[in-house]
């Protein structure tokens, strides 16, 4: 928890995150203080059993528009709650605790997994892991840092854009 005297990081409605235990070193989030818990795109989630413990294993494709950008990630499972979304369906979804870096700050965090493909972003940062540490200015947007598509393609290893020979 922060502490009272701990000064706030002042974040945009968009900022770039990084979950260095699940070797994510950058994901864009859609900041969002109505929603209780962190949310992340994750698919082919499968629980698993570790030295008597619940596990999940599972697939991120952290840059949005990008199916081709894969990391494989693992985490204990925490929990597995229901999950109303805003246009009020509700979902199952497994519950992980990771360190999330946001800035150069790192706290731990709860986060939800589900596919996140229709929505706008790959990642939705809740209230729950924002509370005593943030404070939100909605007109800006990644006030934490912004990534560059050059520094995209150098952390994940993307190949280049193939382009047409001229003859």
């Amino acid at each position: 928890m922060n502490q009272q005297n701990d000064p706030k990081i002042v974040i945009g409605c968009e900022e770039w995150c990084a979950f260095p235990s699940l070797n994510i070193p950058a994901i864009k989030a859609r900041v969002d203080s109505g929603a209780k818990t962190s949310s992340m795109h994750a698919l082919h989630i499968e629980r698993f059993t570790r030295n008597d413990e619940h596990w999940v294993r599972f697939e991120v494709h952290p840059i949005q528009k990008n199916r081709k950008t894969t990391v494989h990630c693992e985490a204990q499972l925490v929990d597995q709650r229901v999950i109303k979304s805003s246009s009020g369906d509700k979902e199952s979804r497994p519950v992980i605790r990771v360190p999330l870096t946001l800035g150069d700050k790192t706290w731990e965090a709860e986060v939800t997994l589900t596919n996140r493909d229709t929505m706008g972003y790959r990642m939705l940062l809740g209230r729950e892991a924002m509370n005593g540490r943030v404070l939100i200015d909605p007109e800006g947007l990644c006030l934490q840092g912004d990534k560059q598509e050059e520094t995209l393609v150098e952390i994940y290893k993307i190949p280049a854009k193939k382009t047409a020979k001229k003859k």
